[in-house]
């Protein structure tokens, strides 16, 4: 491995070696620094050298390094017994457990054993770096250093200046990111930072879908991974992180911004968390697991159905030209009339809307009309999403299932909902991207390399915002308003004053 560039800290203090301590050391090592481990706890720092140690060892025989490199690394790793023989460090990084108190002392402890002009820096993903540090008598040299687990493979970190903090402290600690091989972002001090703020849409938003009952967890996955590209959808990643994780960092971001409607955690997890039932980890969460493995349901069958009706596709249709085109393809018999005949399946394609509103105001037939989601582009999506509404007939809604699994694709048919799954979801990520943006958090560019890199998004939120196009998304926003009457979705002002003037998101003003 080459060290990118050199680091501006020869030698670094880690307080607590717990997992993120553990990442950190050992990166901090690899970047050139002599790392000192402290761990309050007997035996915890060098437990925690001996694991770092095995970690090379396994790279050094998969042949990922070499072993010269690995025997430098593990002299720079040096486990200290007493929070003293840290006085020497440049750099002292604190990864101890989230309380707020238990920090602060030990980061006044540190400044008292430190040189004036040593960084003081903490790892915590959701205190305030302000109040971490109004305890210093010198809180310009105190700054968030927030790395994501597991450290050496998540290759971000936030570098987050409190109110105080000096920017000399700031630029050093991005330097040090860099030479660790890690990309950093700057962000300003608020709840969350970018990436924890950033991705509060993605599985609120899916959590309040489910409620609804707009469709159960595994269809949902599936919606968000075929037509979106996530790895993950929100419910395996839910499991993946642990409930006794994610559900207090959705409490706690709600409540730090006083109860921000778009924050709004779910009933769902709390539910499920006091149920013991907190995904991998405890081998049942949104999904049983055997032997580590996700127990899928399977994908309801197409339907058979003898005779498709003919097809009418109502004048105000999203992409109406390429559902025109589509529907040819797939061989449907399409009506063309100014109203569609008595025995026509009914098809609407509305942005943010549910099909009730949509049959409603357009005088349609509600009992022959489906909703079909066109914010993708049907050539760009492995999935195709049906919605019925209340009134709609089951050999309507089967035949509409039927029609468009005709060329194999997948199909999913769920509820009436406004703006379908995928809508609602993309609208919701872009959306607080939009305002994380308005409040002067972090660049636009920061927003979407952090989240890409921190949350394995297809692109950046902003990024997907000019993939649909800042005009739909807010037609999506204002209709999910229209329909909910919540303000969870009143669009942002950087988001609505763009998709007005026509510009890109990712877009940086002069």
């Amino acid at each position: 491995m080459q060290t990118p560039q050199p680091t501006p800290f020869t030698r670094v203090g880690i307080v607590g070696t717990g997992a993120m301590g553990r990442g950190i050391a050992q990166i901090a090592a690899q970047a050139g620094s002599t790392v000192q481990l402290f761990d309050a706890r007997s035996g915890a720092a060098h437990a925690a050298r001996e694991a770092v140690l095995q970690q090379w060892q396994r790279l050094q025989d998969k042949g990922r390094v070499q072993p010269g490199e690995v025997q430098a690394w593990s002299e720079r790793l040096v486990p200290v017994a007493t929070l003293g023989e840290l006085a020497g460090c440049e750099l002292v990084v604190e990864a101890i457990a989230e309380d707020l108190q238990a920090k602060r002392d030990l980061l006044a402890q540190l400044e008292a054993i430190v040189a004036p002009s040593a960084v003081l820096a903490s790892n915590t993903s959701s205190l305030s770096i302000t109040a971490l540090a109004a305890g210093l008598h010198h809180p310009a040299r105190m700054a968030g250093f927030h790395f994501f687990n597991p450290v050496p493979l998540m290759k971000v970190v936030e570098v987050v200046a409190g109110l105080r903090t000096a920017p000399a402290a700031c630029q050093q600690l991005m330097q040090y990111a860099r030479a660790m091989g890690h990309t950093p972002v700057a962000a300003s001090d608020t709840p969350g930072f970018i990436v924890n703020h950033a991705g509060r849409g993605f599985g609120t938003e899916a959590l309040r879908i489910a409620g609804e009952g707009v469709a159960d967890f595994a269809t949902i996955d599936r919606i968000l991974r075929d037509q979106v590209g996530f790895k993950l959808g929100p419910f395996e990643l839910l499991d993946l992180t642990g409930l006794d994780v994610s559900h207090p960092v959705m409490e706690s971001i709600y409540h730090q911004f006083y109860d921000e409607p778009r924050f709004r955690p779910s009933p769902i997890t709390a539910q499920r968390l006091a149920g013991g039932l907190l995904g991998r980890k405890s081998g049942e969460g949104f999904y049983r697991y055997t032997d580590g493995q996700a127990e899928l349901p399977p994908e309801p069958p197409v339907p058979q159905v003898e005779q498709l009706p003919p097809v009418w596709v109502s004048p105000r249709a999203a992409r109406r030209a390429e559902l025109y085109q589509l529907l040819k393809d797939l061989g449907a018999q399409i009506e063309t009339g100014a109203a569609p005949s008595s025995a026509a399946l009914i098809l609407v394609a509305p942005l943010g809307f549910d099909v009730t509103t949509v049959a409603v105001v357009e005088r349609l037939d509600p009992a022959r009309t489906v909703g079909i989601d066109l914010l993708v582009d049907d050539a760009a999506t492995r999935r195709r999403v049906l919605a019925t509404n209340p009134a709609t007939r089951a050999d309507m809604r089967d035949a509409a299932h039927a029609l468009f699994a005709r060329d194999g694709k997948a199909v999913s048919v769920i509820r009436d909902s406004g703006g379908f799954v995928t809508q609602r979801v993309l609208a919701a990520i872009i959306n607080i991207a939009a305002d994380i943006c308005q409040q002067g958090i972090c660049s636009p560019a920061d927003l979407d390399r952090a989240v890409t890199l921190g949350l394995g998004y297809p692109v950046g939120p902003l990024a997907l915002g000019d993939r649909f196009g800042p005009a739909s998304v807010l037609e999506v926003l204002f209709n999910l308003q229209t329909v909910y009457g919540d303000p969870r979705w009143r669009p942002s002002p950087w988001l609505r004053r763009r998709g007005a003037l026509g510009l890109s998101l990712t877009h940086e003003e002069a």
